[in-house]
């Protein structure tokens, strides 16, 4: 049996939210959870929509993680 550890390079995730507050908490925490993996934030998008039917806001942001350069 082999045994074998492959670092990831890129890893994108995506978080939405109802306000802003949350939207950024989820993404900070997400931040400190990928340092494990030695993960750094490359690049984020965000974009904000209005849902007719509820009256609300969604908020969303999509986060691009690049491996560190050691």
């Amino acid at each position: 049996m082999e045994f074998r550890l492959d670092l990831i390079d890129d890893k994108v995730e995506f978080f939405e939210a109802s306000d802003l507050r949350t939207l950024e908490l989820k993404i900070e925490q997400q931040i400190e959870n990928n340092k494990a993996l030695l993960l750094q934030v490359h690049h984020v998008q965000h974009q904000s929509a209005f849902n007719a039917i509820t009256g609300k806001m969604l908020y969303s942001a999509v986060v691009h993680f690049k491996a560190k350069k050691l």
